[in-house]
């Protein structure tokens, strides 16, 4: 009863580590939206993380006849998950959607992980990431999302298990300032500010979720399919177990060649968005693989698959 009290007390304390939404209302330029579509299609992967996947293609797209970015990719306890979750619906609409939302509460939801009514949000949700988006890219997410047509889409609601539904109260952290624009011309530089997303799934984890402090972007961390398929991520650092033998025309090519989707066996396929990558462009994937050749060397290699390859 004590250690319930404790935890009781620890969860309340970490709920007021958040702030208000800002009341900042964002222009819509062009310029922005264009930005915004190809980070939230591309770099960010959040169409395809909020969007109903098909298991039979190759990188799991959105399947056809239902609509991207409103919502269906579910996590249970086949994907080795303490409960469910779904990602939620990102379209317009007022019911299902973000259509109430002030774009102030989906800047604080991306970079800060506090929901709509100051719930935390799970940390399958990159906001740790992501909370070093700059606040001119943020906005241009928000305007590229404002242009998703209204679907109504229900998702399961959440269900986690205990004691993980008052731990994800500890995860949210309010910005501390505004979050400058990165160094386009600093290609090392500019690669690291593309590259958070890839720490978070190219490092393995203790079982408590958390990076293994020293091993990042060394691989190794599996993702269950709930097929009865799992894939665990490749080392990405300069070592010959990982990149060291990859050139950047190679490391470009590789993406290139994941621009078509391709049927695939259920249990061989990935969480791993290449088609939603492969839409970067050649600067930035340049940029990407500059800083990947900078981080400190791993010897792990890695088997994608534990059978088979796709």
């Amino acid at each position: 009863m004590r250690s319930l009290c404790l935890l009781l007390l620890l969860a309340f304390t970490a709920c007021l580590k958040s702030r208000p939404a800002s009341d900042e209302k964002v222009e819509p330029t062009s310029q922005r939206v264009e930005r915004g579509a190809y980070l939230a299609n591309g770099v960010l992967g959040c169409v395809a993380c909020h969007s109903t996947p098909d298991d039979a293609v190759f990188s799991r797209p959105v399947k056809e006849g239902t609509a991207a970015g409103a919502g269906g990719e579910c996590w249970t306890k086949a994907n080795g998950f303490p409960g469910t979750l779904c990602a939620p619906n990102l379209t317009a609409d007022d019911e299902t959607g973000l259509g109430l939302w002030s774009d102030g509460e989906i800047m604080r939801a991306v970079r800060e992980g506090i929901g709509r009514h100051g719930n935390g949000l799970f940390p399958i949700m990159p906001y740790r990431d992501y909370a070093g988006l700059s606040d001119e890219d943020t906005r241009a997410v928000v305007a590229y999302l404002r242009t998703l047509p209204a679907v109504k889409h229900s998702v399961p609601a959440k269900e986690l298990d205990f004691p993980v539904g008052l731990f994800i109260r500890f995860a949210p952290r309010p910005l501390e300032g505004p979050v400058p624009e990165p160094d386009h011309a600093d290609e090392v530089a500019y690669g690291r500010y593309l590259g958070k997303v890839c720490i978070r799934c190219h490092s393995p984890v203790d079982g408590r979720g958390r990076i293994v402090e020293g091993q990042e972007l060394g691989g190794g961390q599996t993702f269950k399919l709930g097929n009865g398929g799992a894939v665990t991520s490749v080392n990405l650092t300069p070592h010959p177990t990982g990149l060291g033998g990859w050139t950047k025309e190679s490391f470009i090519a590789r993406f290139r060649g994941a621009a078509t989707p391709t049927p695939c066996d259920p249990k061989l396929n990935t969480v791993m968005p290449w088609l939603a990558f492969s839409t970067m462009t050649d600067e930035d994937l340049g940029a990407l693989y500059a800083w990947l050749r900078t981080v400190p060397a791993l010897d792990h290699k890695v088997a994608p698959w534990s059978f088979g390859s796709p």
